[in-house]
C-alpha cells in the first residue's frame, strides 16, 4: 500500500476531502504529497512543507483502493479520498474506508507509535535481536507472540500459521521453549516470505515440490488467493503427512495447524 500511494502520489499536488466527515482532510488540500512508508501494519503519509504526518492502520475491515484512469463513485463511508492527475493526464483516485485509524500525528506522536512496535520482518532497518529478546523470556505460546505487534509488527494471521507449519512448531509452545537456531529460522523465513507477499500481492507459502503441479492437485480457490499449508484448510488432508488439518481460536484469532507435522515431540529439519 505504502508503495502503491508513493508511485501513484508522490511530488504531486493533490485533492483532499472526506466524503464521510470523520478526518481533518481539507488541511492536506492543495498540498504536495512526499511519500509513504509502511511500519508493520501501520501506514504513514507524509506532505511537503508540514510537520504532521497521516497515520492509517486499517484494522480487520479497513481497505485503500487505488483507482487511475477515472473517477471512483463514492459509495459507501469514504473516510478519505485523494485525488491527482497522474502523469499521463488521467486522473487518479484513492478511498480509505473504515480503517481503525485515520489521524494526523505530529513527530512525537509518530514516534510513541513506533515505540510501541516491534521489528518488521518487511524493514531493512528491523532488529530481529530485540524480537528474540522477547520471545525468549516469555511463557506465552509463540502463535499468540507472533500476533502481538510489540514483539514482531506486521505479521498476520496467515503467516503466524504457516510459519510454525514450515518450521514444525507446535504453536501452543512456549516462546521461551525455542530456542535461538529455531527462532532465527522463522524470522528469517517471514522475511523471505513477506518479501514475497509485497510482489506478488498475494500470500504465497508453499514449497515449490508442494505447488499443485508437481502434486497433481487443484489450485486454491479461495478470496485470500495464494498456496497455503494450513490456513483455512481445516478438515482437509495436509499436503505433507495427509493428517487432518486442525483448528481452534487462539488470542482471538483462528489458528490453523497439522498435528502431525507439529507435534510438541516432533524435531524440526
Amino acid at each position: 500500500m505504502a508503495h502503491d500511494l508513493s508511485e501513484a502520489f508522490a511530488g504531486r499536488r493533490v485533492r483532499s476531502t472526506s466524503p464521510q466527515g470523520r478526518f481533518a482532510a481539507g488541511r492536506l488540500d492543495g498540498r504536495v504529497l512526499a511519500g509513504a512508508e509502511a511500519w508493520g501494519k501501520h501506514l504513514f503519509v507524509s506532505v511537503e512543507q508540514v510537520p504532521w504526518q497521516v497515520h492509517v492502520h486499517l484494522g480487520l475491515y479497513g481497505t485503500f483502493r487505488i483507482s487511475r484512469g477515472g473517477r471512483l463513485p463514492v459509495v459507501g463511508q469514504v473516510r478519505w479520498r485523494l485525488t491527482a492527475s497522474a502523469r499521463s493526464g488521467a486522473p487518479v483516485t484513492a478511498d480509505l474506508r473504515g480503517p481503525t485509524a485515520c489521524e494526523l500525528l505530529m513527530p512525537d506522536e509518530v514516534d510513541a507509535v513506533l515505540a510501541r512496535l516491534g521489528p518488521d520482518p518487511l524493514r531493512a532497518d528491523a532488529d530481529a535481536d530485540a524480537a528474540w529478546h522477547r520471545v525468549s523470556r516469555s511463557g506465552t505460546p509463540v502463535a499468540v507472540l507472533l500476533l502481538d505487534q510489540k514483539v514482531l509488527s506486521g505479521v498476520g494471521n496467515v503467516y503466524r500459521a504457516e510459519v510454525l507449519f514450515r518450521h514444525g512448531i507446535d504453536p501452543m509452545t512456549p516462546g521461551r521453549d525455542l530456542d535461538r537456531s529455531r527462532w532465527d529460522a522463522v524470522w528469517d523465513d517471514l522475511v523471505h516470505l513477506m518479501a514475497i507477499g509485497v510482489r506478488r500481492g498475494r500470500i504465497d507459502t508453499v514449497r515449490p515440490e508442494h505447488e499443485p503441479g508437481p502434486m497433481g492437485r487443484s489450485a486454491r480457490a479461495d478470496a485470500h488467493g495464494g498456496e497455503v499449508y494450513v490456513y483455512r484448510r481445516d478438515g482437509r488432508a495436509c499436503l505433507v503427512c495427509g493428517t487432518t488439518i486442525c483448528s481452534t481460536v487462539l488470542a482471538g484469532r483462528n489458528l490453523f495447524w497439522c498435528p502431525g507435522c507439529q507435534s510438541a515431540t516432533r524435531v524440526s529439519t
